[in-house]
């Protein structure tokens, strides 16, 4: 079976984050967001995987390359004008044409999830269903597509991104569907076109079956600043399987390769750091922080709750609460930074 990924928006919701790197790329516990979806795909057998991207976003392919290093195949659909959605699979529509499964198999980039996607075929399959989502339970229920089901899980009302009138659950659309390969058909060739706001809709209109598979797994769309924050907690606790990268040393601390760090430094779980990093005296890292490649922590310094990305330099006696730190960026001695984006060279 092969899948696609759906990776070309331009992350407007998580700016600044992503003026500099596109959101697939965007680290959670020193992975991108994106291999987290990557890996789970692979988990269920799911190997030959397309990636859609806008011209804007190729860092993406120079990072991943062909997929090799993850033991998959990738391949790479490119949008000269973002299609939505719906659209970006149909121009992809190609490869999934000329593969033996019946079926198509969408996973949103923006995702951060252990969905058991061996769990949602089989239910799809056993429906007969034509177009299945995946659906969970949220408690915020402004910035997701909410479903309403009827008898044995099939959907009965479906409405994109709802106001506080239009609520009527708390059950909402993942972005991940597997449906027939005949419902590419529905959507139409090079315009922008949306699963939420246009395929859905039409396919209710149209009687086709659609059924709800509810999960319980962890689940979120790394969408907003509160969001990327709370999902580096989410992973260094392990609520998913894929554990952060580099060598768990003890219980909820990962330390990457080549990284030095001195023995008065104190490190508190859970926590990540990566390769090549020098944590110097007198230190305190963690809980709740990851830091990225190439870093150094001077003297004296504190770093709580925070994330840092690579090739970052901050000063002795620094404080950092709560904080994200963006790439080759300098945090001079001294100071306290609590809740907030270090963005320029220096501060």
């Amino acid at each position: 079976m092969r899948a696609m990924v759906i990776c070309a928006g331009e992350g407007t919701r998580l700016r600044p984050l992503t003026q500099s790197l596109p959101k697939p790329l965007v680290p959670v516990a020193n992975r991108p967001v994106l291999e987290y979806t990557l890996l789970n795909l692979k988990k269920h057998g799911i190997t030959d995987v397309i990636i859609n991207l806008s011209h804007s976003n190729k860092k993406v392919q120079e990072y991943f390359k062909d997929g090799s290093s993850l033991g998959l195949q990738l391949f790479y659909s490119f949008e000269k004008e973002l299609l939505g959605t719906a659209g970006g699979v149909k121009n992809a529509e190609h490869y999934f044409l000329s593969d033996s499964d019946p079926n198509v198999l969408v996973v949103s980039g923006d995702n951060l999830t252990d969905i058991d996607f061996s769990n949602l075929i089989q239910f799809h399959n056993k429906k007969k269903s034509d177009f299945s989502i995946a659906v969970t339970a949220v408690d915020s229920r402004f910035e997701y597509g909410v479903t309403l089901f009827g008898k044995d899980a099939r959907i009965e009302k479906f409405l994109e991104k709802p106001t506080w009138g239009d609520i009527f659950c708390n059950t909402v659309n993942s972005g991940i569907y597997i449906f027939k390969k005949e419902i590419l058909k529905e959507i139409p060739k090079n315009r922008f076109y949306d699963f939420g706001h246009d395929l859905l809709p039409k396919l209710l209109l149209k009687k086709k079956a659609l059924y709800g598979y509810k999960f319980d797994a962890y689940w979120t769309d790394i969408g907003t600043l509160a969001e990327y924050k709370k999902s580096q907690a989410m992973v260094l606790n392990r609520k998913i399987e894929t554990a952060p990268r580099g060598e768990l040393v003890r219980k909820g601390v990962w330390i990457g390769k080549e990284t030095k760090i001195s023995k008065s430094a104190r490190i508190n779980p859970p926590c990540s750091i990566g390769d090549n990093c020098t944590i110097k005296e007198n230190v305190t890292i963690g809980p709740y922080t990851v830091i990225g490649d190439r870093c150094i922590i001077g003297r004296k310094s504190v770093i709580l709750h925070s994330i840092l990305w690579g090739d970052c330099r901050i000063s002795g006696s620094v404080k950092l609460v709560d904080s994200v730190v963006l790439t080759q960026r300098v945090v001079p001695p001294n100071l306290s930074v609590s809740g907030g984006l270090v963005l320029d060279e220096q501060i």
